[in-house]
């Protein structure tokens, strides 16, 4: 199998990290059964930024909830490093378009709330967040709060908060989808420094297909309402990806043309 690297180029994939078979999941609502989910099969290797889109309603995020352990599937098997995922845990750290930070503690007690339950001593756990706020570029911010910050900055302590526990898979359900236009290409520019920095794995959601195209090694899409993978494109563009490049737009053209039909 192959994926494709952070500097673009096609590479031998690394072992696998996350294993999804024969994965199904239904609501029931009013005495119905609505099926979410079908026999769904994914695996990310190691290193991989994967994005899903798909239609409101596809089982986006009820496959994130699933994979975060938030949610039992109806049927299949997930496994995160060969072992089942049962319940939520510190190797999987999840991001959501809401930040939910604490709005009475700072930048740096956020942050170091992600290391609740770690026996380290003070000095360690105050060099860590160092080494993270520096990471996202939130040096000058560790004294303030939440609410003397922009959107953006926010999405910056939220992430910061779930890559200090160092998780193995990174799950994020549209995380820039309230921001402005430039934060979110600032945004989107930090994710892939960490990708690079720290070989980071992430499934990422989006309704964006520019989004996926600029960020993704590949763009899985979901049926309309079959809950299945229909499509699946490798992003084979060097980075940092022009959005004006006739290969960039026609990566765009090819994911709308698959979510119209």
């Amino acid at each position: 199998m192959t994926t494709t690297s952070h500097d673009g180029m096609v590479t031998a994939g690394g072992p696998a990290i996350l294993e999804i078979t024969g994965l199904s999941h239904h609501f029931v609502h009013d005495g119905a059964i609505v099926p979410v989910l079908r026999e769904l099969e994914l695996t990310v290797r190691g290193g991989e930024l994967v994005c899903l889109i798909g239609r409101s309603g596809c089982g986006k995020s009820t496959l994130l909830k699933i994979v975060a352990g938030f949610l039992a599937p109806t049927a299949g098997r997930c496994r995160l490093d060969g072992r089942p995922i049962r319940r939520p845990g510190p190797d999987r750290g999840v991001v959501f378009q809401e930040d939910a930070l604490f709005p009475w503690l700072t930048v740096r007690e956020n942050i170091g709330f992600g290391l609740s339950g770690r026996q380290w001593p003070r000095r360690q756990r105050q060099q860590e967040v160092d080494r993270i706020l520096d990471l996202v570029g939130l040096q000058d911010y560790g004294g303030y709060l939440p609410q003397a910050l922009s959107g953006g900055m926010k999405q910056r302590v939220a992430l910061a908060r779930v890559l200090i526990r160092s998780p193995r898979l990174l799950l994020m359900d549209e995380p820039f989808g309230a921001l402005d236009a430039q934060a979110r290409e600032e945004m989107q520019e930090l994710l892939l420094d960490v990708v690079r920095r720290r070989w980071q794995t992430i499934l990422f959601v989006t309704h964006d297909v520019q989004e996926a195209v600029i960020i993704a090694d590949r763009v899985l899409v979901l049926e309309r309402d079959g809950g299945r993978i229909r499509e699946e494109l490798a992003i084979d563009l060097a980075r940092p990806r022009d959005r004006s490049a006739r290969q960039f737009q026609a990566c765009c053209s090819r994911l709308r043309q698959w979510l119209r039909t």
